[in-house]
């Protein structure tokens, strides 16, 4: 059985950093690709930043230069490190194992003054 745990987030102000991580279980996590996507209200879900299982990374155009993902093989584990946070960054962060309809249930990234 496929597990995605996510834990992190939660409220911060603007300019700001948060962490994410996700746990993996029930697949060969050193030989998947990991992302984050994540989802505001009314908007459609969107990529944040994605890893390789090389550790080839990725990031969407409105994160580039503050969001950072990397990847602990031996803990089955993906992080979003987010810094300088903004209002616009407040969504639902999903983590999802690349290649296939894997999704961790969610967190929540709230920035506000």
């Amino acid at each position: 059985q496929v597990q995605l745990v996510e834990s992190g987030g939660g409220l911060v102000q603007p300019g700001g950093s948060l962490k994410l991580s996700c746990v993996a279980s029930g697949i060969i996590f050193s030989a998947s690709g990991m992302a984050w996507y994540r989802q505001a209200p009314g908007s459609q879900r969107e990529l944040v930043a994605g890893i390789t299982s090389n550790g080839y990374t990725n990031y969407g155009d409105s994160v580039k230069g503050r969001f950072i993902i990397s990847r602990d093989n031996a803990k089955n584990t993906v992080h979003l490190q987010m810094n300088s946070l903004k209002p616009e960054d407040t969504a639902i962060y999903y983590c999802k194992q690349r290649g296939t309809a894997n999704w961790g249930q969610g967190r929540q990234v709230t920035v506000t003054s």
